[in-house]
C-alpha cells in the first residue's frame, strides 16, 4: 500500500510513523516492526548517523532526522517537514528517555528539570504539534512510552516516576479529548527490558547522601548490574504495541512484561485495600446534611 497526499512531496508506503529515540531500545524495535509491517518510519534521533544501517537496509522507507526533544523550535520544524514530505503522520511514538537514580533529597533542581523536559515537556510539545494534522485526517495514534514506574514508584526513582506520572496524567485526559476525532492514545508501561536503559551511559545518578544507603543503595547497585540480563524482549514488546494499536478497542494502558504485570497488580490491590481501610474517614468529611 502506498499513500500519496495532495501537496505531499514524497510517497509513503503504508502508515507514516514518527518515532523519537529510534536508534536503540524500544524505539529501534518499533521502527523494525513498523518496517516489517510495510510502513514508513521517520526516525528522530540526536545523531542521525546512528541509523545508517537501518536506513541503508530500507532506503525508501526510513528517514533519519536530527531531533533533540527538548528543543521546541526543532520539534515544530520536524513535524512541519514530515507533513510537507508525506502529507500525514499516522503514529507518533514518544520514546526518547533516560533513567535517573537518587533519593528525592539527593536530586538537584537541575536534574529534575532536565528529566521533566525530556520525559514530559518534549512529548507534550510533539503531541501538540502532530494533533492538528491527525484531527484533520480524523485518524492517528499517539504512543507514550512510560514505565511500570509511571504507575507506582519506589525508593531511588522518585524523579523518574514523577516525570512518567505527569506524562500519564496528561495522556489520560488527551485520550478523552481526541477520541471524537478518531485519534487513539496509548500509554505503554514496560517492566525490565533489554534496551540499554540500565547501561551505556543512559542511566544517570544523583550525588549520593550516605543517609540513604539503606533505601537507595541497593537500586544504585543492582540496576546497572541488570544491563543485558533483563527478562523483557524489545522485539516482542514492539509486536505487542502493534497488536494493541490494531485492536478495535486499543487499551489506554498497555503493560509489558511479567514483572510489570505482577508489580502493577500488587500495587493496585494494595491501593484498593488502603482505600477501603480508610473509607469511613474519607466519607466522613462532607458537611452534615
Amino acid at each position: 500500500m502506498t499513500n500519496t497526499h495532495q501537496g505531499a512531496t514524497r510517497t509513503a508506503a503504508g502508515r507514516v510513523w514518527l518515532i523519537t529515540g529510534a536508534s536503540s531500545g524500544f524505539g529501534l524495535a518499533l521502527a523494525e516492526a513498523a518496517l516489517a509491517a510495510g510502513d514508513t518510519v521517520v526516525a528522530a534521533v540526536r545523531r542521525p548517523e546512528a541509523l545508517k544501517d537501518l536506513a541503508d537496509r530500507h532506503p525508501d522507507r526510513v528517514v533519519p532526522v536530527a531531533l533533540d526533544v527538548t528543543d521546541q523550535a526543532r520539534i515544530t520544524a520536524v513535524v512541519a517537514e514530515v507533513l510537507l514530505w508525506y502529507g500525514r503522520i499516522d503514529v507518533l511514538v514518544n520514546n526518547a528517555g533516560r533513567g535517573l537514580i537518587g533519593a528525592v533529597e539527593e536530586n538537584t533542581d537541575r536534574e529534575l528539570r532536565d528529566l521533566m523536559d525530556l520525559h514530559f515537556f518534549g512529548p507534550a510539545a510533539l503531541t501538540r504539534a502532530v494533533l492538528p494534522a491527525m484531527r484533520r485526517q480524523r485518524s492517528g495514534a499517539v504512543v507514550q512510552v512510560s514505565s511500570m514506574g509511571g504507575r507506582f514508584s519506589f525508593a531511588g526513582v522518585g524523579a523518574y516516576s514523577a516525570t512518567k506520572f505527569a506524562l500519564e496524567g496528561l495522556s489520560e485526559a488527551l485520550a478523552l479529548e481526541v477520541a471524537p476525532f478518531g485519534v487513539k492514545v496509548m500509554i505503554v508501561e514496560p517492566g525490565s527490558f533489554r534496551t540499554g536503559f540500565a547501561g551505556g551511559g543512559a542511566l544517570l545518578e544523583s550525588a549520593a547522601v550516605d543517609a540513604y544507603r539503606e533505601t537507595v543503595g541497593q537500586v544504585r547497585e543492582l540496576l546497572p548490574q541488570s544491563d543485558g540480563k533483563q527478562p523483557g524482549d524489545p522485539a516482542k514488546a514492539a509486536a505487542a504495541i502493534l497488536t494493541a494499536l490494531a485492536a478495535e478497542r486499543t487499551p489506554l494502558r498497555l503493560v509489558l512484561g511479567n514483572d510489570a504485570t505482577d508489580a502493577i497488580l500488587a500495587n493496585a490491590d494494595a491501593a484498593r485495600a488502603e482505600l477501603l481501610a480508610w473509607e469511613p474517614v474519607s466519607r466522613g468529611t462532607d458537611f452534615d446534611a
